[in-house]
């Protein structure tokens, strides 16, 4: 993770990782607060699920944003198409606190398909990618340092 981009995506999605865990603790205690969980259940099952997915967003895994995006779209997605399709026809009044469970729906769709994107344009990850076989040699710090000592003993400096 090279790009001030890829840092700022993954602290958000920590930072809406630890708030939706404020919101199932405050949902199971059945306490008052911004937004409450869709099912609790459920809820704590994603916050693992995202837990073991936020490394691999890290390594740049693209099997990571993938799971990420298809465990909190399916879990946001099928609740927020319907509460979109119910303002749009105006069937029921939406209250201030559905208004803000929508928001917060729309920023965990948000957040996976911006981490998705991230990955899937980012150049350094095809430009630049690991070769086991070769990097231990080529960027292997002890040797270049035995090397530079050695260089010295030998005078070869020129004037």
């Amino acid at each position: 993770m090279k790009n001030l981009s890829s840092w700022l995506i993954v602290m958000f999605i920590l930072m809406y990782w630890l708030f939706r865990i404020i919101v199932a603790v405050t949902g199971s205690m059945e306490l008052d607060f911004v937004t409450k969980p869709i099912n609790n259940n459920i809820e704590i099952i994603l916050l693992f699920v995202v837990l073991a997915c936020v490394p691999l967003i890290f390594k740049r895994k693209l099997i990571g944003a993938i799971i990420y995006l298809l465990s909190y779209g399916g879990y946001f997605g099928k609740w927020l198409i319907e509460n979109v399709i119910n303002m749009v026809n105006n069937e029921e009044i939406l209250s201030i606190e559905a208004y803000t469970d929508m928001f917060f729906a729309l920023i965990g769709i948000v957040l996976p398909i911006v981490a998705l994107f991230d990955i899937l344009f980012d150049k350094t990850r095809k430009a630049n990618p690991k070769d086991k076989k070769t990097d231990w040699f080529y960027k292997n710090e002890q040797y270049d340092r035995k090397l530079d000592d050695r260089a010295d003993k030998n005078n070869y400096k020129t004037l």
